[in-house]
């Protein structure tokens, strides 16, 4: 006699026999492994096969009983719910397999915004190289802060004090979807310190980072028949969220100046001005009041997303589109990953007042309370402390140092094959492949043979299908802020020497390998 079900797994998880028994048959009822009318073996038989008292079986049919994952018939047996037991055979006497239902499972009849989401297919991540024993990958893939570059011995003491502090206050239950008011005072302030930005709390939300405001206003504002602009090339995430509301995109083009404005016939335009993603551009001044005139004239509104320029290495970061809105126009939204963490999932919209109230209501479907409220609230003392401060002040000096070493090694020894943009903030460096398509393709597999990988620019790249329009050439995302000097120039290194073995750079004095500084 075999039975479907592992008992054995679960008495080692939990060490109770008869609750081990209940959870063995209650997962092979949902599992589907017993079928519905399936007669079960007597107690008798279970207490043989598995060495247990007949005690401990019966009360683990009991609790199944109870559930109503099992029922009794009188003088028949014990059944699985959901079938007559009168025609039901026993899995273990017809060999396992009689019993099961015939019928083919149907998947759910999802809404249209469903479907659209099984449509968006996800990037496939590129393989590992295998590299020989001792030697290491040296991915340029933006990745942000590694974690020995974060304090996080002093942000978990914020932390710890917090969940302290719960216990004698119940500081948890003062608190509105609209996350901590500590946090939202601390953010005001710096906004209007450094973006002047001239907002209040009450105009802040705090949200599960910048994707989550993003795809909340995607949600309230956009439908079938409605129209939003976004940038070519765009951030991915974006894009799918605004294409899942089944509106019409347009995917305006980008310079070296930016989004080019034009008198699109659109409700919501989403933008990236202090630092364009992921080329890297700044949006000139100029063509800021074009959007801001633009979306007074069409009575439409924009979203700024702010994602890392607090990462500059030319001075203080720039204005935002947002510091020039004098109609209540702009959505502004930011977050905190990129300066804390990836997976520290703290964001913020400041909101004009008549988005305020339907963005709260559709937050409270999702988060009724705020989630990470420790979190909230440790990060409001930190930064009313300075300590916040300090570590931007530190991250600074050292990715700076970072980003130069990796533009001017790109130029001294790459030159020719990728020009980067220029640009003076973020935490990755956008450059421009000088040769053919196929040329690029052969390098990146060459180098990944080497142990060397880059971000694809083409990810980001939107196509376009009108009359004369050319594929845009390809592009690469090298970042830096995970990395070390010594593994910027190791990386850099193997990118040439894979170029070299392909001819696609003339022979010098770097032949032998020697990367310039």
């Amino acid at each position: 006699m075999s039975s479907p079900f592992a008992y054995f797994a679960k008495l080692s998880d939990c060490g109770s026999k008869h609750l081990a028994m209940y959870l063995a048959i209650r997962e092979a009822i949902m599992e589907g492994t017993l079928a519905p009318g399936e007669k079960l073996p007597s107690t008798r038989q279970l207490a043989a096969l598995y060495g247990l008292s007949r005690g401990s079986v019966s009360l683990a049919y009991e609790m199944l009983s109870a559930e109503g994952f099992v029922q009794a018939g009188v003088g028949q047996g014990t059944f699985v719910a959901g079938a007559d037991p009168e025609g039901a055979v026993s899995h273990w006497a017809a060999g396992g397999e009689a019993g099961r239902g015939a019928s083919v499972r149907q998947p759910p009849r999802l809404a249209s915004w469903g479907l659209r989401l099984l449509e968006l297919q996800p990037v496939a991540p590129a393989p590992k190289p295998q590299l020989p024993a001792g030697e290491e990958t040296v991915s340029f893939v933006p990745a942000g802060l590694v974690p020995k570059r974060f304090p996080w011995q002093e942000w978990k003491s914020e932390v710890a004090q917090q969940w302290r502090s719960f216990g004698e206050s119940g500081a948890f239950y003062g608190q509105g979807s609209e996350g901590s008011l500590a946090l939202r005072k601390a953010i005001a302030g710096r906004l209007r310190r450094e973006r002047g930005i001239p907002c209040r709390e009450d105009d802040i939300v705090i949200t599960s980072g910048s994707m989550q405001a993003i795809a909340l206003l995607a949600h309230l504002m956009l439908e079938e028949g409605k129209t939003a602009v976004i940038e070519n090339p765009c951030y991915a995430g974006t894009r799918n969220a605004l294409l899942a509301t089944g509106a019409a995109i347009i995917a305006e083009r980008t310079d070296s100046g930016g989004i080019v404005p034009r008198d699109w016939d659109a409700e919501l335009l989403f933008v990236t001005p202090t630092r364009q993603f992921p080329t890297g551009v700044v949006l000139s001044y100029e063509r800021r009041q074009a959007l801001l005139a633009w979306a007074s004239r069409r009575g439409a509104w924009i979203v700024e997303d702010d994602y890392d320029s607090d990462f500059r290495w030319g001075g203080r970061p720039l204005e935002p589109l947002k510091a020039l809105d004098r109609e209540g126009r702009v959505v502004y939204v930011g977050t905190f990953s990129r300066s804390m963490s990836a997976s520290m999932r703290i964001g913020f919209a400041v909101l004009p007042k008549e988005l305020m109230q339907p963005f709260l209501l559709a937050k409270k479907l999702y988060d009724p309370y705020p989630t990470g409220i420790a979190e909230q609230l440790a990060l409001a003392n930190w930064m009313s402390s300075g300590g916040y401060d300090r570590h931007m002040r530190k991250m600074r000096r050292v990715l700076g140092k970072l980003e130069n070493k990796l533009r001017s090694s790109l130029a001294a020894n790459l030159q020719g094959l990728f020009t980067a943009v220029p640009s003076d903030a973020g935490l990755h460096v956008y450059a421009r492949w000088e040769g053919t398509e196929a040329d690029y393709r052969l390098l990146a597999e060459e180098c990944a043979h080497r142990g060397t990988e880059w971000k694809d620019g083409a990810v980001y790249d939107i196509p376009l299908a009108g009359p004369g329009e050319e594929k845009r050439p390809p592009s690469a995302l090298f970042g830096f802020a995970h990395l070390t000097e010594r593994q910027i120039e190791e990386g850099i290194r193997r990118i040439r020497q894979a170029a070299l073995a392909l001819n696609a750079l003339g022979a010098g004095p770097e032949q032998g390998g020697k990367v310039h500084d």
